[in-house]
């Protein structure tokens, strides 16, 4: 079988969802099952990994990466490839593409806040996703928290849907010791290490990354070594100025904001973290929190419906709006022994969830269903 992808978002900085078709791809690379296939995929310029042009031919298509290279440029070029299925892995899919389409949609922020994006931006989304999910063979989401807006907000039939997490970072965000064992916490992190707050994603106004800061500035106050990372462009709507915040909060020694890290450089943030920060109050699952439990960094997430499915008992849970609760919980996430142990041992079990090799054979199963 013959699968063209969409892999635009492999080239540049890949972020949220080039690093979910990465992770499908490098797992493909090793299945002796998704051999069988032949993968083509569709980029406007080379992409920012590596793969084996045997199994998965590159098609350079030309233009800007935008709406018109998915429903004009792209399926041009792939009529002349004799695909079976196409793999949509970002929300919306080639509309006049002449093969049954696979198609992945994360979440649907844009349908239930279109208050959070600009105008053009929210109807372009909401038309392109409306089209693609009633022109999609199977649907894939990532929780089923997900797979219920689908249903609720755009109709899809319950049999359409299939719900497969995704797997988690990289297996170096994990260390193990020379015996395959995998160190405490305290032997990780030990307690002298400082005091630092790590929130990674891109800075959407649901997540709530002012209040964060003015959260951390008390714990800034006591602990002159404390220190809040911040990792992610500025994509909010209305614009808040996050730099203004810091500045307002004399926390400008203490707060850093990095608009973008390559891999080596966030590992090494999650390896030094103590407690990770993600206060959204919407996500189709929330990956980064998961990430820093693979990295047995204990989360504070807000207390949402999908937080609680995605991390279950590893996590501290906070209110919307209560900045007292959020300190007094990145507290306990820093300097409570107790917290930290009991959130590491819950980890185990919420991560076995998360698993590249299954993730990807249910993804290649669902791709195969589509094609028919």
């Amino acid at each position: 079988m013959r699968i063209g992808i969409d892999a635009r978002e492999l080239c540049g900085r890949a972020t949220g969802v080039g690093r979910y078709l990465a992770g499908l791809l490098e797992e493909w690379s090793r299945s002796t099952r998704a051999r069988a296939h032949e993968f083509v995929l569709y980029v406007p310029d080379a992409p920012a990994v590596r793969l084996d042009t045997r199994q998965f031919a590159i098609r350079v298509v030309s233009g800007a990466a935008g709406t018109w290279w998915e429903q004009a440029r792209a399926p041009r070029v792939a009529a002349d490839d004799h695909l079976d299925v196409w793999f949509a892995p970002a929300y919306s899919a080639p509309l006049t593409i002449g093969v049954p389409v696979a198609l992945a949609v994360h979440d649907l922020s844009f349908f239930a806040h279109p208050e959070w994006f600009r105008i053009r931006e929210g109807v372009r989304r909401r038309w392109l996703t409306r089209a693609a999910v009633a022109r999609a063979a199977t649907v894939i989401t990532i929780s089923q928290f997900s797979k219920r807006e689908l249903m609720e907000r755009l109709d899809v039939p319950e049999a359409k849907i299939a719900v497969i997490p995704p797997g988690i970072g990289n297996p170096s965000l994990a260390p193990r010791s020379p015996s395959g064992a995998r160190p405490s916490a305290a032997a990780d992190q030990p307690e002298a290490a400082s005091p630092r707050v790590l929130f990674v994603g891109s800075l959407f106004t649901r997540r709530h990354v002012p209040d964060l800061i003015r959260a951390f500035a008390p714990i800034a106050r006591a602990h002159p070594d404390a220190a809040l990372d911040i990792v992610g462009d500025n994509r909010t709507h209305p614009r808040e100025d996050v730099r203004r915040v810091i500045a307002l909060e004399d926390l400008e020694r203490q707060v850093v904001w990095h608009e973008y890290l390559g891999d080596a450089a966030l590992h090494e943030r999650y390896r030094t973290a103590r407690a990770f920060a993600f206060l959204s109050e919407y996500e189709g699952l929330g990956l980064t929190p998961l990430e820093a439990l693979a990295a047995r960094v204990p989360p504070v997430l807000l207390d949402t419906p999908v937080a609680r499915e995605s991390c279950g008992d590893a996590a501290l849970y906070v209110p919307l709006g209560n900045r007292r609760a959020t300190t007094d919980a990145l507290t306990r996430a820093l300097f409570d022994e107790e917290v930290r142990t009991r959130i590491e041992r819950a980890a185990a079990a919420t991560l076995a969830r998360y698993q590249w090799p299954r993730a990807a054979d249910a993804t290649l199963s669902a791709i195969e269903r589509a094609s028919g």
